[in-house]
């Protein structure tokens, strides 16, 4: 068997891996202010100084699945103001879009047990322009571009290292650590490469006082002891490397100017000891923070590497096999990779896909946070809430997190996002199809889920509402698992599937504001490209109808609805459920053509798309004629069924059969049951063929929806030609903005009106291959609109993409388009090869923007890369 599957067949291998946050600072777990100003209580200014309460950060940070113990790197050019021990961005009210990283670095390779892990770091040589950013930024306004690190110049001259930091375990707790360190300069240059271990502060709030210790042994090696840990050992091959030692404390002295008896060793005691040569370092050689320091002169292109490592035994000889193990590591990894691609054959898009990978195993983040201690503080450190003003989250007493989560992104998202998480595991379940499950799974645990079926979205309000996709992405795991290993994990579809029905019924219950089957939501994630805020409260009586809420609550019931079929397979007792989802959905696809009243409904026949409507006071309603990504949600309510399930569901057969004898009204506007498609096949879409081509027709034309790298989030015509709503008394005017933001309605950078975004894409793109299941080639449609060339929507579907997969692959003059023209990230040999997966890509020439590291839901272009198979 290939070790690392066979590895993965053991849990203690998931025990320690890349755990550690990329930022703890500017999150809402860490902010005990009266006012909520999460981004400055804890903020980068003081990272160095305060001990954190929930988590804790690094530069390629581990730590064990409990976070006692953390492992990471620091670096110091001897130029610096402080220690580069955490990665430097921008608060939200600093980036003229928001909270953004300011370094480079990327996600190499990673193994699902974390067996082998792989990452660069671009560290300037000379002084790192900390204040040039936060001021070029803090000039720039909505309507320009971020000022990013690169913009300084200071890789200009190509004056900076090269940090390449790898991990290999070898066994289950120990691991290997390799820092090399290339010059890419021209000039010999001095760093301070300083391995750093510490104990998580969980000792000082009031619940327990015992801590662990590390302590100097002998030249080389540091003494780890605390009863939990199984890692008892700290060498460095460098048997000269000095070791230092301080306590993971706040330094109440230097942020509040408030003594604390007995201890003057505090977390930034190492840093001032570096950096100052300050008498601020344990001399006794003890602490709860410890690091070697190896200070070296790198020659001019030439490299060197530090050899470290993390054991659970007292070994006589640490570096023995060291090199042995490592290049053992990087041969398996290849060796599962190659099984995982090997119908890859593009040696682009391997190294494209396996980067994806990467990013996604590199992105899993210890996430604990416990609502109730949050909101009443802890016995030794009050939390002085202002509960007569606004508080987060204080519906959310039950939520109590400590697991191991796939982040979006663990510098810019440090914290899960519900829907987000949804698309990552989709990717994961081609590496590893249990920790896919294991996460959909855990956010339906009652420790997370409210007891009103409600799923929590992210910390900073998890109240929000997110589009409903964790069926959806649950059933897609399933069938991935089940090609993979031949069987079907129905315990697992089971237990989601009861918990599902819960959140199911809270959004009947809350988001169907008149009982009608028209659902609201808001916000819903990336969709928020209104006229105005869809979360505001109109006045007199009025409300608004969102095609993209109804359209994802008739997807949520078709989801429900098939992973009900698939259960009565073998269990007869989910007919019923399967009836009663057919039936809801029926009634959602209705209420969308007359909004329950017989009225005029979300579909524009004049335009032949799908529209919010605003329902007025008095009765009568306006169609919000803004052509979005809203309007092509409707698309994702598909489902095809093959005939022989249901020759295994005959009340379900017999019920759906009354239900076109009794409602035909209802069956005539959204399915083709009776007419059986390619294969004996039949169709449960909102779209039937007309519609849906006529949505294409709009989708599918250059001049509207269609870019180089994949669809739009909205009509280019508001390029020239604005969308103008008013509302009280308000005009609203909507461009197309393919790029950053330019509003901050919803805080730093949101609101987004044009670019590309690979979770909606992905959608499309899988729906348009349903359609293709059913129709076949009876159905074709220009590609682009007005091109005369007709496809099928499969030839469609993988036209799309391939045009999503651009963004990351060399075109035909070496550039990929989610570098942004940058010719050095395009031609350098020590940039080319390097990807980063960003939240979302510019609309017209695809330039990736928003987080750098976002590998959860752009992920998704590691399933696209991968040759379709039948699940």
């Amino acid at each position: 068997m290939i070790a690392e599957k066979h590895r993965l067949q053991n849990t203690d291998w998931k025990n320690w891996g890349p755990y550690v946050s990329n930022r703890q600072w500017g999150n809402v777990r860490e902010d005990y202010s009266p006012n909520g100003d999460a981004w400055n209580f804890a903020n980068h200014n003081n990272a160095e100084s305060y001990a954190y309460r929930w988590g804790e950060e690094g530069i390629a940070g581990i730590s064990d699945a409990k976070q006692i113990f953390c492992f990471a790197l620091s670096f110091w050019n001897k130029k610096d103001k402080m220690v580069k021990e955490r990665f430097f961005g921008l608060s939200n009210p600093q980036g003229n879009h928001g909270e953004d990283i300011k370094e480079i670095f990327y996600y190499l390779d990673n193994t699902p047990t974390h067996s082998y892990m792989k990452m660069l770091y671009k560290y300037p040589i000379n002084a790192f322009p900390y204040d040039n950013i936060r001021a070029e930024n803090a000039k720039r306004s909505k309507k320009e571009p971020e000022y990013e690190i690169f913009d300084t110049g200071i890789f200009d001259k190509d004056e900076y290292f090269d940090i390449f930091i790898e991990y290999a375990k070898a066994d289950h707790n120990d691991f290997l650590v390799r820092v090399t360190v290339f010059n890419r300069s021209d000039t010999a240059a001095p760093i301070v490469v300083a391995p750093t271990v510490w104990f998580r502060n969980n000792w000082k709030w009031g619940y327990n006082t015992y801590k662990g210790e590390t302590a100097a042994s002998h030249d080389g090696c540091i003494n780890i002891k605390h009863d939990s840990i199984s890692i008892k050992k700290f060498y460095s091959r460098d048997t000269n490397a000095e070791s230092v030692f301080c306590e993971n404390e706040t330094n109440t002295p230097k942020l509040y100017g408030a003594p604390y008896p007995g201890n003057t060793y505090f977390k930034d005691g190492i840093n001032d000891y570096i950096i100052y040569g300050s008498n601020t370092v344990n001399p006794e050689k003890r602490g709860t923070k410890a690091s070697f320091l190896l200070d070296e002169i790198i020659e001019a292109g030439g490299s060197k590497s530090f050899d470290f490592r993390l054991s659970p035994q007292d070994l006589d000889e640490p570096f023995e096999n060291f090199d042995e193990i490592l290049h053992s590591r990087i041969d398996e990894a290849n060796e599962f990779y190659q099984e995982i691609q090997n119908d890859v054959t593009n040696e682009d898009e391997r190294n494209v896909q396996r980067q994806a990978f990467a990013g996604l195993l590199w992105n899993k983040q210890f996430y604990h946070y416990n609502v109730g201690k949050w909101l009443k503080g802890d016995p030794n450190y009050a939390a002085p809430r202002d509960f007569n003003n606004y508080v987060r989250n204080t519906e959310w007493n039950h939520l109590h997190n400590k697991d191991i989560i796939s982040m979006p992104d663990k510098w810019e998202y440090p914290w899960y996002a519900t829907w987000d998480l949804a698309f990552h595991c989709v990717p994961y379940a081609l590496i590893d199809a249990e920790f896919a499950k294991g996460q959909l799974l855990l956010l339906t645990k009652e420790w997370y889920m409210h007891p009103n079926g409600q799923l929590p979205a992210y910390e900073w309000n998890l109240s929000d509402v997110n589009p409903p996709v964790h069926a959806w992405s649950c059933f897609r795991v399933f069938k991935i698992d089940e090609k993979q290993n031949g069987k079907p994990d129905l315990l697992f579809l089971e237990k989601v599937f009861q918990k599902l029905l819960l959140n199911f019924t809270w959004w009947v219950n809350r988001k169907d504001k008149n009982g009608k089957n028209i659902f609201g939501g808001g916000f819903l994630g990336l969709d928020n490209i209104g006229a105005f805020d869809r979360n505001m409260e109109l006045k007199d009586g009025q409300h608004l109808e969102q095609a993209d809420g109804t359209s994802w609550m008739a997807m949520y019931a078709l989801n429900m609805m098939r992973i009900a079929m698939e259960l009565a397979q073998y269990y007869q007792v989910y007919e019923d459920m399967a009836i009663k989802f057919f039936e809801h959905y029926l009634y959602i696809a209705e209420a969308m053509e007359n909004l329950g009243d017989g009225t005029k409904g979300l579909w524009n026949e004049e335009d032949g798309f799908f529209y919010d409507v605003l329902q007025l006071g008095n009765g009568d309603s306006v169609s919000l004629k803004l052509r979005s990504i809203v309007g092509l949600i409707p698309m994702f309510a598909v489902e095809i069924i093959d005939h022989h399930l249901l020759d295994k569901m005959p009340n379900f057969v017999e019920r759906m059969d009354w239900v076109l004898k009794n409602k035909p009204e209802l069956t005539k506007l959204v399915s083709h049951w009776e007419e059986e498609g390619q294969g004996r096949k039949h169709l449960m879409s909102i779209l039937r063929k007309t519609r849906l081509t006529k949505v294409l027709s709009r989708m599918l034309d250059e001049k509207e929806f269609l870019s180089d790298y994949g669809i739009r989030a909205m009509s280019k015509v508001y390029e020239e030609n604005p969308f103008v709503f008013s509302v009280h008394g308000t005009q609203n005017i909507v461009y197309y903005t393919p790029g950053e933001s330019d509003s901050r309605m919803f805080g730093g950078n949101s609101n987004w009106r044009g670019p590309i975004w690979f979770p909606i894409n992905f959608l499309i793109v899988e729906s348009l291959q349903r359609f293709y299941f059913y129709y076949g080639n009876s159905m074709k449609v220009e590609l682009p609109t007005g091109s005369g060339d007709k496809r099928n929507l499969d030839e469609v579907a993988q036209n799309i993409s391939n045009r999503l997969c651009s963004i990351f692959l060399k075109d035909e003059v070496g550039q990929r388009p989610f570098n942004g023209g940058n010719a050095k990230f395009n031609y350098d040999e020590n940039f080319k090869d390097y990807i980063t997966f960003f939240e979302y890509f510019h609309g017209d020439n695809g330039r990736g923007i928003g987080a750098s590291h976002q590998t959860g839901w752009t992920a998704t272009v590691a399933k696209l890369l991968k040759p379709r198979m039948s699940f």
